[in-house]
């Protein structure tokens, strides 16, 4: 087994994957937690492939991404032939799995899946304070606070909920950007079962005690950066983004962010206010805590934290190694454009400064 992922990894990033073989030539991802009545979050599956999806979800896959099961690892091959071809030096997991998440992201098209392949390495090249030893232990005082979790039922289309709560953060806490490298692990752990990689996931953000501090926090080239990772950087499926309980500022907040966004990204941000009802027209109250109209009890961020800590060794492999670019040339042009792509919002943003001041 140990040969066969050398041979499908290379021997830049197949080393890494023996860290955690034992001896019975067994990959051990670290623990997991299986679903119990509908209840906690899925395995990954395993690093040689065997497809994992329900019927049901074959043929969603199948409508939704034009994935079709008798070719799924004839795609998987002709993308992987084109990374050692045109980047034979990206130091990238190739196994089928990994591989397969692209190309659902990109329903099967195979250059728009290497781009994105190239985007998700781009951007820790590009965002080094947010990669740099990325791993749970490092955000435990995210987690811990509050900030955010994942609710432990998906809704009834199968989707895993995103909860970020802001308003738990103040700038004093600590830097804006540790959110985000506790978002990204986050998104890392959730693209792994086969169920996220079809289904897509929704995101919840509760704006509830977002004050000026707050508000005026990312700046827009930080804002380009996250946005840009969300698009295209990274290979999930974000079906919803629900606003709740946002400041009468949002909407200039969201003037700023709203460039940076595709049109069907746009699309799919829902503004709901305080109003719980419209909030329950889209994610149902059987999924959602007591805290937001829900039945499901209250809301438990501990579950998620625990989740992500008794991943740490995954993440160590995943993300504490040399930069996977180095000896690799890629296009100026690749996913983010710098200063001068974040310039461009700044006169904007100190127009928003300004009105913050007013509103608050």
């Amino acid at each position: 087994m140990v040969e066969r992922l050398l041979a499908v990894h290379g021997t830049d990033c197949g080393f890494l994957w023996q860290l955690m073989a034992d001896q019975n030539g067994h990959i051990n991802l670290g623990p997991s937690r299986e679903v119990v009545a509908g209840v906690g979050f899925p395995a990954p599956p395993p690093p040689i492939y065997d497809c994992t999806l329900t019927p049901e979800l074959v043929a969603k896959a199948r409508e939704e991404l034009q994935e079709k099961p008798e070719w799924r690892l004839r795609d998987v091959q002709a993308l992987r032939d084109m990374i050692l071809k045109d980047h034979p030096n990206l130091r990238t997991r190739l196994d089928d799995a990994f591989l397969l998440r692209f190309l659902r992201a990109r329903k099967f098209d195979y250059d728009r899946a290497l781009q994105l392949l190239l985007n998700y390495h781009a951007s820790r090249k590009a965002w080094a304070e947010v990669f740099q030893d990325l791993k749970p232990s490092t955000v435990k005082h995210v987690l811990d606070l509050g900030f955010l979790t994942v609710l432990p039922r998906p809704d009834p289309h199968g989707r895993y909920i995103l909860c970020l709560r802001p308003g738990k953060w103040k700038p004093n806490d600590y830097p804006f950007v540790d959110n985000i490298r506790a978002i990204y692990l986050t998104l890392e752990k959730l693209i792994q079962p086969e169920e996220t990689q079809v289904n897509g996931i929704v995101i919840l953000v509760d704006y509830a005690g977002v004050g000026l501090s707050q508000a005026s926090n990312p700046g827009p080239l930080l804002a380009k950066k996250v946005v840009g990772i969300l698009q295209d950087g990274f290979p999930i499926r974000i079906k919803a983004v629900n606003i709740i309980n946002e400041p009468r500022i949002f909407k200039g907040i969201f003037a700023i962010i709203k460039p940076f966004l595709k049109e069907k990204m746009a699309e799919r941000y829902v503004l709901h206010g305080s109003d719980l009802a419209s909030l329950h027209r889209v994610i149902p109250q059987s999924v959602l805590p007591q805290e937001y109209g829900g039945v499901a009890g209250r809301l438990d961020m501990s579950a998620w934290s625990r989740t992500l800590l008794e991943a740490e060794e995954e993440f160590v492999v995943e993300f504490c190694q040399p930069d996977p670019l180095e000896g690799v040339i890629l296009p100026d042009s690749m996913l983010f454009e710098g200063e001068q792509a974040g310039a461009r919002g700044e006169d904007s943003f100190r127009h928003l400064r300004s009105q913050l001041y007013y509103c608050y």
